[in-house]
Parts: structure tokens; C-alpha cells; sequence
């Protein structure tokens, strides 16, 4: 496997038609394009606006903190064409056995899981030389 680069949240831009998500490292950013609900998810997690309800991803971490399961990392781990993919990496106590799950998963969700439970997003380093970089 291809070595892991660590990668930041730099920013958020939205428009109506689409959001992009900007991800880098001090050398190079890139971008990823999804749709605007889930720039705005991550715009309300951001600013800390109280929602009147749970939105999906507080589902998700409802159900996490359920069945005692911790997110560990994010790996972007391929990309075809423009369009990133990622893996979700999760550790379940069973008692004192651990269990690690890899799952599937749209970067976009896996970015706004990672912001909101403060855990580490990666990348392929052969996936960081393929992206197109962006200018700050």
C-alpha cells in the first residue's frame, strides 16, 4: 500500500450548485467537489448552530457512541476522474477485544465525521501526486 500522508481541513466554499471542500498539506491543496447540503452540514458543525433536530451524521455518531464504536482515521484512498473515494476506519470494543472495521464511504462524509469527532484524514501519497493542485 501506498504511504499515508496526513492532510488538513483548510476551507469551505459553497455556491448553490455545489460545495468544495479544501483539503492539503503545507505543500499542496486540492479539492473536492460534493453537493451543497453537505457544505452546509459541515458550515452549522463549524459554527456551532443549534439544530432542532439530529441531522444524519449525528445519527451515525448516536450509533457509534451506541455500540461503542470510535472512528480512527480517514483515508482518501483512490480517485477516478475528479471524483475522490475514501475509507472510513472504525474500532469496536467488544469487551476487551477491539475489532477494526473498514467501510466504504464518501470522502465529503468521511471529512464531516472526521471534523466532527476531531480525528485525522489521510491520503494515498500516490493519490496526493494524482490530484490537480488548487491556489490559495
Amino acid at each position: 500500500m501506498s504511504q499515508l500522508i496526513p492532510v488538513t481541513f483548510n476551507k469551505i466554499m459553497q455556491s448553490r450548485a455545489y460545495t468544495v471542500i479544501i483539503l492539503g498539506t503545507e505543500t499542496k491543496k486540492f479539492a473536492i467537489y460534493t453537493d451543497p447540503q453537505v457544505g452546509n452540514n459541515i458550515q452549522i458543525h463549524l459554527t456551532h448552530v443549534h439544530k432542532p433536530r439530529p441531522y444524519t451524521h449525528d445519527l451515525m455518531s448516536g450509533i457509534f457512541t451506541g455500540f461503542n464504536i470510535k472512528i480512527l482515521q480517514i483515508v482518501i484512498n483512490n480517485i477516478e476522474d475528479t471524483i475522490y473515494f475514501a475509507r472510513l476506519f472504525l474500532e469496536q470494543g467488544l469487551g476487551e477485544k477491539k475489532q477494526i472495521i473498514e467501510i466504504d464511504a464518501r470522502p465529503s462524509d468521511c471529512i464531516t465525521l472526521a471534523l466532527m469527532h476531531n480525528v485525522p484524514v489521510f491520503c494515498r501519497a500516490d493519490i496526493l501526486d494524482k490530484a490537480l493542485p488548487i491556489q490559495d
